[in-house]
């Protein structure tokens, strides 16, 4: 809820806090409210519990508008305006709110430019989505596009697409991830569509030992994402 009245990109309509809550323990929810023109009431705790998915609001609930998405034409603003070069995130195949929300906490946490993941893929309830974003929904432009027109926009803007696949003989260390790139990651389940491996400048991979089971989206995306940030603050070492 800090993260929303902080980054102001949704409506908050109302904080709603349970009567019975010592002020001190929501003392900096307060303050943003209040900083953001959002008004304040005092509730029964049942009305609370009623509201939400479970019990565990802690006191204080924000009836909030949905977050606003970013256009590929703001999109495409934003990869011009980038004083760096720009890092994207492309998902496919996610089916678990809390993977999709752990994976944009990791991107927001790294610098990503943006998230972009197809329309009609977006099937989740928000709410379980910021829950495990811890924040990151808020502040990190996320993309619904429709097709792989953007993808093909954006190559002619410069940024490489990387497909992140498995097996694969191209190891993700041995990859230069400093320069402009879409970095597409799929689900365990599906992974990543044939149109948009069609398109890929590159095939990279986490190498892993022969044993070892397949990774979560989520952590493959941490992986990625991490050694993306390593090279990207780090002196550019020749490959």
């Amino acid at each position: 809820m800090l993260a929303a009245l902080a980054a102001r990109r949704r409506r908050v309509q109302v904080v709603l806090v349970k009567s019975d809550l010592a002020a001190d323990k929501a003392a900096d929810l307060l303050t943003a409210a209040e900083a953001a023109g959002v008004p304040v009431r005092r509730v029964a705790g049942g009305e609370l519990s009623a509201m939400v998915h479970g019990a565990s609001h802690g006191g204080v609930v924000a009836v909030c508008g949905p977050m606003p998405r970013t256009t590929p034409d703001e999109l495409l603003d934003l990869v011009a305006a980038a004083s760096g070069p720009p890092l994207l995130l492309m998902l496919e195949g996610v089916d678990d709110a809390r993977n999709l929300g752990f994976t944009l906490r990791t991107a927001h946490a790294v610098g990503v430019t943006a998230v972009l993941i197809k329309k009609h893929l977006w099937d989740f309830d928000e709410t379980e989505v910021a829950r495990a974003a811890s924040g990151a929904l808020e502040h990190i432009p996320l993309v619904q596009f429709e097709s792989i027109d953007l993808l093909r926009q954006l190559q002619k803007k410069g940024l490489r697409l990387y497909g992140c696949l498995a097996g694969v003989r191209r190891s993700l260390f041995r990859t230069r991830l400093d320069r402009p790139v879409i970095l597409a990651i799929g689900g365990e389940k599906r992974g990543l569509s044939g149109a948009v491996r069609n398109i890929c400048d590159r095939f990279i991979t986490i190498p892993s030992l022969a044993d070892a089971s397949s990774l979560s989206l989520s952590h493959a995306g941490a992986i990625v994402l991490g050694e993306a940030l390593r090279q990207r603050t780090r002196p550019r070492v020749r490959r």
